[in-house]
């Protein structure tokens, strides 16, 4: 272990950098708060079904669903601040969330106003800074660097288009690069604003644990912990030569690289979705012969909500793939090459059903999924493959 603990201050001597991470706060959860103020600081919980819409009552006041009333097998998809100090939290099942907070109200997930309150926030911003990466529907990076205003007001300028385009609070983290930005974003949620330079580091980031960096995950995190390693000050600590002992070659770089502050990635701009895809986590597992009729009907939605994804984005691809996911939590994957580009559902359904067909279906289904990739922007999909699209015939 390197006991000398140093940051490496600006290793590529570049011009200083200015980059924001803006994450809305608690985004979904603080949309629906608009929509319903009389739920404002109370548990509040996001990935009911259409069936726990709030039903306007007799008396002018809306009825919600409670976690008590839900029967399945749905996962959060967020919650208020509210109802994370009570355990509850992304990704845990909604069923396991009732058995913390039972009265917790219960709302359906709604991702048509989610988009549109996602456009807004995202304009406000460009009419500040137009050096902006779209890194999710609630999160974007920021260029700073180039404008001339001080640091702090620009933070606060932005945060107030922000607020006064959507009635949402967000958190911003400006720094050096994107990895100290995304981390300092979530430091002092909600409506956080930290602002932190190389020399900070020692003092603010190397404290935190290893899963604070963005692309440390569980399983790297437990190996870390196995080898002694939990906070972002112990990785820092290790030699390269131990590091590359126990993980890859090129990740052991990258962990000795981002524990000193390291990340040379520019603000990309112009990003080209790799794939598109969509997928359904069924409330019950369905078994391919007995319950066939609701296994297509599912699979042909996947495959129409697809093609309108990509028809809305203005993009076609070649390659279309399926995910399965069984009963005892298997998944597999299976991908099929067409010899032209396409948007057209039905042509996805049936070379997403060719793909089907090479999976042994002799378990039970808990998840389905449809993706298309090897993408082209419509506007540049070649004259001659156009004229074909009609046949599309499948390549192996």
């Amino acid at each position: 272990m390197n006991t000398a603990l140093t940051p490496t201050v600006n290793p590529a001597n570049m011009p200083p950098r200015r980059i924001a991470h803006l994450d809305m706060d608690a985004f979904y959860a603080s949309v629906e708060l608009l929509r319903y103020p009389e739920l404002r600081g109370l548990p509040v919980v996001i990935g009911g079904r259409d069936e726990h819409q709030p039903v306007m009552q007799a008396d002018g006041k809306r009825h919600f669903s409670r976690l008590r009333d839900y029967a399945g097998r749905g996962v959060i998809t967020t919650a208020t601040y509210e109802a994370r100090a009570l355990g509850v939290h992304s990704a845990m099942g909604v069923m396991k969330a009732a058995q913390l907070v039972p009265d917790a109200i219960l709302l359906p997930v709604d991702f048509a106003i989610y988009r549109h309150y996602s456009r807004l926030f995202k304009a406000a911003v460009a009419g500040i800074a137009s050096h902006i990466e779209d890194s999710g529907i609630d999160e974007i990076y920021i260029d700073l660097t180039d404008l001339p205003d001080e640091t702090l007001p620009l933070a606060q300028r932005i945060k107030q288009a922000v607020k006064d385009a959507t009635g949402l609070s967000c958190s911003i983290g400006i720094t050096p690069n994107k990895l100290l930005a995304k981390i300092c974003s979530d430091l002092e949620k909600p409506d956080g604003l930290t602002i932190l330079g190389m020399a900070d580091i020692p003092q603010r980031i190397w404290p935190l644990p290893v899963r604070k960096i963005n692309g440390i995950g569980p399983k790297a995190a437990n190996k870390l912990a196995s080898l002694g390693i939990t906070t972002i000050a112990e990785l820092a600590q290790a030699e390269l030569g131990f590091l590359q002992m126990h993980f890859g070659c090129s990740y052991s770089v990258w962990l000795y690289e981002v524990s000193r502050g390291i990340d040379a990635r520019p603000v990309i701009t112009n990003a080209e979705p790799k794939s598109i895809s969509r997928e359904t986590t069924f409330e019950r597992d369905l078994h391919p012969r007995r319950d066939r009729p609701d296994l297509s009907e599912a699979f042909t939605a996947l495959c129409v909500q697809v093609a309108d994804d990509l028809k809305r984005k203005g993009y076609a691809g070649r390659t279309i793939g399926i995910k399965l996911r069984f009963e005892d939590f298997r998944t597999v994957t299976r991908d099929f090459s067409l010899s032209a580009h396409t948007a057209d559902a039905v042509v996805i359904r049936r070379a997403a059903g060719e793909c089907l067909r090479r999976v042994p279906l002799q378990k039970k289904i808990r998840l389905l999924g449809v993706r298309v990739s090897a993408l082209c922007a419509v506007a540049a999909v070649p004259a001659a493959e156009a004229s074909r699209q009609q046949e599309l015939p499948l390549v192996l």
